[in-house]
């Protein structure tokens, strides 16, 4: 074998070795669990009509992830995107459009709009951007206080709201069709409660009215990007059932593993792209 040959498969071994030992943070998978480089998962995201990104709401790396790839797709489609998420209820529509547009103060904004006790650390970066760049943000969920109604006591008595009030909810009456993933999301949870058949209808409310608010503010121009937790989006369920089934739709989930080398194979399927984290990985909160 040439000297050169054999220098060839040194480096190459040192460089396999470090990689072995490396911890990185994380590994983007594809729905058949094979290793994905970012920039070309990004160009395929860019082809998307609309995009779901599921997160672990207190993961540093799913918020991190956001950001950079809303800032990327801002690039590849030249300006063109709305942004929209699952931690902003409907009813703070109005307050959100007169931060974005300069009219108000951000500390008005944040005294006066509903949001999370993370909003500083995993939230205000997109908002920031949104505001920067001159770009919608649509908050999608169903404000929290009509959802408890459903859980508690029975989507029956949102009929009885007022025509005000029921702007922020998908439009009624609705159906509470609940699916397998769905069953199998709520199974736990609904094991623990009083009231499993309440907490799957304030899901399916939800799901549907931030579909509702989705496809009412999409622009066939743009794509329209989503943040909500992998619950709403996994599977190409929950939200993405009652999206415009001519639209495409791309999703991203996030995953959590002691060893993220290799995908587990219950992840396999459960989005278009998996974004696999360390369990040791700190939390926000």
């Amino acid at each position: 074998m040439k000297k050169i040959d054999i220098l060839v498969l040194l480096i190459l071994s040192i460089g396999l070795m470090s990689f072995k030992n490396d911890k990185p943070a994380y590994i983007i998978y594809n729905s058949k669990g094979k290793p994905v480089k970012y920039s070309k998962m990004l160009k395929k995201l860019a082809e998307a009509n609309i995009l779901f990104i599921g997160e672990y709401h207190n993961n540093p790396i799913s918020h991190w992830m956001e950001y950079e790839i809303t800032k990327d797709l801002y690039k590849l489609r030249d300006g063109k995107i709305t942004m929209g998420a699952e931690m902003f209820e409907a009813d703070n529509q109005i307050i959100i459009d007169e931060y974005l547009a300069g009219y108000i103060s951000s500390s008005k904004f944040e005294s006066e709009c509903k949001l999370w006790p993370n909003y500083s650390t995993d939230y205000e970066p997109l908002i920031t951007f949104a505001k920067d760049s001159s770009l919608k943000f649509i908050a999608t969920n169903i404000p929290r206080r009509y959802a408890s109604i459903v859980h508690k006591k029975g989507p029956e008595l949102l009929s009885k709201l007022s025509d005000e009030a029921k702007k922020y909810i998908v439009p009624l009456p609705i159906k509470f069709e609940a699916d397998s993933i769905l069953k199998k999301q709520l199974g736990m949870m609904a094991m623990m409660s009083k009231n499993p058949v309440g907490i799957m209808k304030a899901q399916i409310i939800k799901d549907k009215t931030m579909a509702y608010f989705i496809m009412k503010n999409y622009d066939k121009e743009k794509m329209f990007i989503h943040y909500n937790g992998t619950f709403h989006s996994d599977s190409h369920s929950g939200i993405v059932k009652y999206i415009d089934k001519d639209l495409k739709v791309i999703t991203i989930s996030t995953a959590q593993q002691d060893d993220i080398s290799k995908l587990d194979p219950a992840y396999k399927g459960q989005a278009d792209y998996i974004i696999c984290i360390p369990y040791s990985m700190t939390r926000t909160y």
